[in-house]
């Protein structure tokens, strides 16, 4: 058995790969991990033609789901296992194919079992195409004692 990992920086790591190993939807649409942090995590995309909807933009629920991982990323970051209780989006902009999204989730409230997290995406210019907000419940533990993650680097 390990010891638990004392540095928050270090559980916001291990809690990432822990959960971007088993996130198929993620890695099948290409997000990238830019950062991960104690209740912070950037992910980031590059809108493929395959992501886009009718209308030749990016569908929307490609969209949500990179601010969703970005928030599940920042919820889990403590080390603990948290689901979605409720999460809304505003879509303010369209994109398309080849643009480069970047989703960047913060930790606005962690209360007992609860958490409020707030997601902004934005594109290569830094123009917000929408905004997220994710609340988080913990379920339980994500990172037990003797979990056997590699060290970083």
């Amino acid at each position: 058995m390990t010891a638990p990992v004392a540095d928050p920086n270090e559980t916001a790591r291990r809690s990432a790969v822990v959960l971007l190993e088993r996130d198929r939807l993620a890695a099948g649409l290409g997000f990238t991990l830019v950062s991960v942090g104690p209740g912070t995590a950037s992910m980031s995309v590059v809108v493929t033609p395959s992501c886009c909807n009718g209308h030749g933009t990016t569908h929307g629920g490609v969209v949500f789901a990179l601010a969703d991982t970005a928030f599940a990323l920042a919820a889990n970051s403590h080390g603990r296992r948290v689901v979605a209780s409720q999460c809304s989006i505003t879509y303010l902009r369209p994109t398309g194919p080849n643009e480069v999204l970047l989703a960047q989730a913060t930790e606005r409230a962690r209360v007992g079992r609860s958490g409020i997290y707030d997601v902004s995406v934005t594109d290569a210019d830094g123009q917000v195409v929408a905004l997220f907000q994710g609340h988080g419940r913990v379920v339980g533990d994500l990172l037990p004692p003797d979990a056997q993650i590699p060290p970083a680097g």
